[in-house]
């Protein structure tokens, strides 16, 4: 027999309201399944290496004078100038031994141009009868242009300055060290530092 039209309507309206919780009920799992994913740690796939101190050899040095410069190293067997890079020369003295070197960085690549005692053997002459630049003959420990191996070479360098003022300052201090006097390089060094100021405060008004 025929179910009746009450039994179907009762049967349907089961159904109906069993589908009308299912949803709510799907959902509510599925907001405990997020969370619980939430909760999982994923470890990286390739573990980074630690961080590596990078030593400059800088470390046991101050710096007693410091001013920008285009470097510049002459070559005998083209007899003729080439320009080592733009940076700033720096004279290092050694807390301990009071050394004192002269280092030039190109300020791009950071590799050393210039590395070599600051001695009292060294004679710095005007180059090319210009007021801001300066020459002098030194053995030196930087890297060669060519090949980038450090070895010792006597070189011919030559610093330019951006003014007169700034070159003068780069050899009051230079003779002042070959002579050991390290009084008022202190004075020459801020001088220094506040005519570099102002010589780039020039260039942002251009």
């Amino acid at each position: 027999r025929a179910p009746s039209t009450r039994v179907v309507e009762h049967a349907f309206s089961a159904n109906m309201a069993d589908a009308e919780k299912d949803p709510a009920a799907d959902a509510e799992g599925e907001g405990e399944d997020v969370e619980a994913e939430a909760q999982v740690e994923f470890k990286p796939l390739i573990e980074l290496p630690p961080e590596i101190d990078h030593k400059t050899g800088e470390e046991d040095e101050d710096v007693i004078f410091k001013m920008r410069t285009k470097m510049f190293r002459f070559v005998e067997e083209s007899k003729e100038w080439k320009e080592r890079g733009t940076g700033d020369v720096r004279f290092l003295r050694h807390k301990s031994s009071d050394k004192v070197r002269v280092l030039m960085r190109a300020e791009k690549t950071l590799r050393v141009r210039a590395n070599h005692p600051l001695t009292p053997s060294l004679e710095v002459k005007p180059h090319a009868g210009s007021d801001r630049a300066f020459t002098y003959f030194t053995p030196d420990w930087s890297e060669d242009p060519e090949t980038g191996i450090v070895e010792q070479r006597n070189e011919l360098f030559a610093f330019r300055f951006a003014n007169a003022e700034n070159a003068g300052k780069f050899k009051d201090a230079f003779e002042k060290i070959q002579k050991g006097d390290f009084t008022g390089l202190d004075v020459i060094k801020k001088d220094a530092e506040d005519a570099e100021k102002a010589g780039e405060k020039k260039e942002e008004k251009k």
